[in-house]
């Protein structure tokens, strides 16, 4: 129990910083100032200031989050009233607004504010020691640093380093980066499976390896054959050739295979198996398919098996928009924890490949063009470069607003199906 929570949120954590990182790069490449990278949420346990980003970790490891200055989420107003202090360079502008709830136990100029404009005009009024007597106005330094209530010290946000300040094409790769980034994660992920694995298992249909004394072995198939027939059906990959194995159990069959260009056919009769926890019977007759052990092989199923397995998850989004919507066909973190749970049991490997698979998911799902995914805002993104100008602030925060209901709404669906398939029925 305490092992699979422990990978659990170590995968799911891998899963959101590697998503969020490439925000971060991609829009520290586009001038585009990113106030915090957070790995978990809630209170904060220790923080630091690299490039003008903090980075913090909070007490709640699920996940993380990039903080872009000017961004939808990102609120840096300072409501009038609020009390603070201020510190000074030698030239008198501020370098540091403390608003926190120790700000008062700190060197500076005890400051009630009441106005701040920390976006346009940089500059900073109120009322010394809360005089009314002794309003005064300070120039705030462009990079000044502003303590939040919670004690957490990010940059302000001028214009010219928010978020809509730059161009539209890098307003896109910025928002593209993180799904692209899990599609990265993804293909090293299944790489690092090949070198587990010792080699990438072959889906030809040629043998592998016969093991002595068996059915195939007495029938004189050997390691290499490449097996086109079983009892008159072509066997084009190992998947159909195991197939057709299986359901001629006990029955006398006819296999046609190619060694050395030449084609040549043998009599066997598959063996009875019995499965024991469905009772149900196929045919074995002692081969396993080929593996390919190369450097080459190995690094390119990095790339076959993430192609192969987003196409597949592509067909199963396809699907709910041609009918075939059912709760069943998603999982929330109930549902990816209980298959975490089938996966530990299976070793390192199958650990990896979840974790790849796992990696390929997100960054689809997060393409989808729905308001509050990353598909949604480059959906805008590419309104704007249409209409050359702008979305107004408001029509998108409003659009925004409805696309993260409407996903809040489906992750509660979502959950709640979770819990009804793996614990109450």
């Amino acid at each position: 129990m305490l092992k699979t929570i422990l990978i659990f949120l170590i995968i799911f954590s891998i899963l959101v910083v590697f998503h969020e990182f490439g925000h971060y790069y991609v829009a520290r490449r586009s001038g585009i100032l990113v106030r915090e990278f957070s790995i978990g949420f809630g209170p904060k346990m220790v923080s630091w200031r690299r490039n003008h980003t903090t980075f913090t970790i909070r007490w709640l490891p699920i996940g993380g989050y990039v903080r872009m200055a000017g961004a939808e989420d990102d609120d840096s107003a300072i409501e009038p009233g609020t009390s603070g202090t201020v510190q000074l360079n030698d030239a008198g502008v501020v370098t540091v607004i403390d608003i926190s709830e120790e700000s008062g136990n700190l060197s500076g100029i005890p400051l009630q504010i009441g106005k701040a404009d920390l976006v346009d005009a940089l500059t900073i009024s109120g009322n010394e020691n809360a005089d009314p007597d002794q309003p005064r106005t300070y120039q705030v330094d462009h990079d000044a640093l502003i303590i939040e209530k919670d004690g957490t010290e990010v940059q302000i946000a001028p214009r010219d380093v928010q978020f809509q300040s730059a161009t539209v094409g890098r307003r896109i790769l910025t928002n593209f980066a993180g799904p692209f980034n899990n599609f990265l994660l993804a293909i090293v992920g299944f790489m690092i499976v090949a070198f587990l694995q010792g080699g990438v298992v072959s889906s030809s249909n040629a043998i592998g390896t016969v093991t002595s004394d068996s059915v195939a072995a007495q029938a004189g198939l050997k390691a290499g054959d490449q097996i086109t027939q079983v009892n008159g059906q072509a066997t084009a990959n190992w998947t159909e050739l195991v197939t057709a194995i299986q359901k001629r159990y006990g029955q006398q069959t006819t296999i046609t295979y190619q060694r050395d260009k030449a084609t040549a056919t043998t009599t066997l009769t598959p063996k009875t198996v019995t499965d024991r926890s469905s009772k149900t019977k196929y045919g074995q007759i002692g081969i396993t398919n080929a593996v390919d052990r190369s450097l080459g092989a190995k690094l390119k199923y990095g790339f076959t098996a993430t192609w192969d397995l987003a196409g597949r998850i592509l067909q199963v989004l396809g699907s709910f928009f041609t009918g075939g919507f059912s709760l069943n066909k998603l999982s929330g973190p109930v549902g990816i924890y209980n298959s975490t749970a089938q996966v530990v049991s299976g070793g390192l490997v199958n650990i990896v490949y979840f974790l790849a698979m796992l990696s390929i998911n997100l960054g689809l799902v997060n393409l989808v063009p729905i308001p509050g995914l990353d598909g949604g805002k480059i959906l805008l993104n590419l309104i704007e470069a249409i209409r050359r100008k702008p979305i107004p602030v408001e029509k998108e925060g409003i659009i925004t607003l409805i696309g993260a209901g409407f996903l809040l709404i489906l992750m509660v669906a979502v959950t709640w199906n979770d819990i009804v398939r793996y614990f109450i029925k």
